[in-house]
């Protein structure tokens, strides 16, 4: 009897034994996952705060070129697809640096440390539909730090039907505002959470071509797009890709496609660019390529240019 409660005590020690030896390999364990969790989640953090913090430097090839006291203006031949027909007309990009303020969100009138360096494009076309003329415009304010969204875009466009304007601010969230004489898009005004514009691309390709997004992307078509084709604001499925001095971007969802082709080296002038979609309404509607090739380049400080012995430089821009 004496022997079997010893050989008792032996067992219920021996079983504590290996309890706290699992217990103790199970604490190790799970300190060198916690540890290695920490880690990893440390280190995602110090890359998405480098991401955050990094900035565009403007080199002096930059700041002499785009802080010279001018516009850089280039026209070009517009082939533009239209209720399934090509209309012939002219495009302009005109490219500026300015002060903007970031919470008013207009072109600052003066300097001041707390404005925000952009670089701006106006961008325009002007074709005919028939007897009646189409005006567009498009104005994109982009920080030169190139790591953040567009502070602001606006859109709008003319024609004899009427006139439709879309503006949205870089707030806590894309603030939206759209007015269109059409019913369904009359007034609007909504939020959407930030994603890629289409729009500010035209300005980030020409601070850093590198930086442009490649892959599977969630981006927000231009405005022009959205409006000409009666399309929904918001970000659809896109795949990106950048090839030598060709910016492609195909929208599955939307059937489109836009490619960009830029001079490779500094300043990464556009040369031109094509914009494939479905144009027309039913039995009309057929797929078409929008097409702008580069007529002239100036830099020129145009709002200085504004007497009648100035309108010379539109027969130089090819534009007469």
């Amino acid at each position: 009897m004496e022997t079997f409660r010893k050989l008792k005590k032996i067992i219920k020690a021996e079983i504590l034994f290996w309890q706290i030896i699992g217990l103790a390999l199970l604490l190790t364990s799970c300190e060198k996952k916690s540890t290695s969790k920490a880690l990893a989640i440390h280190s995602d953090l110090k890359t998405v705060e480098k991401t955050a913090v990094q900035k565009y430097k403007p080199s002096s090839a930059f700041n002499t070129y785009w802080y010279a006291g001018e516009a850089e203006i280039s026209s070009y031949k517009l082939e533009q697809a239209r209720y399934g027909e090509i209309r012939e007309g002219t495009a302009v990009l005109v490219y500026v640096t300015e002060d903007f303020l970031p919470d008013a969100q207009v072109k600052a009138d003066t300097r001041n440390p707390k404005n925000s360096p952009v670089l701006k494009l106006n961008a325009t076309k002007n074709f005919n539909t028939g007897v009646y003329p189409y005006s567009i415009m498009q104005s994109t304010f982009y920080p030169v730090s190139n790591n953040k969204h567009a502070l602001k875009v606006s859109s709008s466009m003319q024609e004899w039907c009427g006139h439709v304007y879309t503006q949205l601010n870089n707030r806590a969230q894309f603030e939206i505002m759209s007015h269109s004489y059409f019913e369904g898009e009359a007034d609007e005004n909504f939020k959407l959470d930030k994603a890629i514009l289409e729009n500010e691309l035209w300005t980030k390709l020409r601070i850093n071509p590198k930086s442009l997004p490649t892959g599977h992307l969630k981006m927000i078509p231009s405005f022009e797009y959205t409006r000409l084709k009666h399309k929904t604001i918001k970000a659809y499925e896109a795949s990106a890709t950048l090839k030598e001095n060709i910016y492609t971007i195909n929208y599955p969802e939307l059937n489109r496609t836009l490619s960009i082709t830029f001079n490779p080296e500094f300043p990464y002038e556009i040369l031109g660019w094509e914009e494939t979609f479905k144009s027309g309404f039913g039995l009309n509607a057929k797929t078409l390529t929008t097409k702008a090739s580069r007529l002239k380049t100036i830099k020129s400080p145009y709002w200085q240019k504004n007497r009648n012995k100035d309108e010379i430089l539109r027969q130089t821009l090819k534009l007469d």
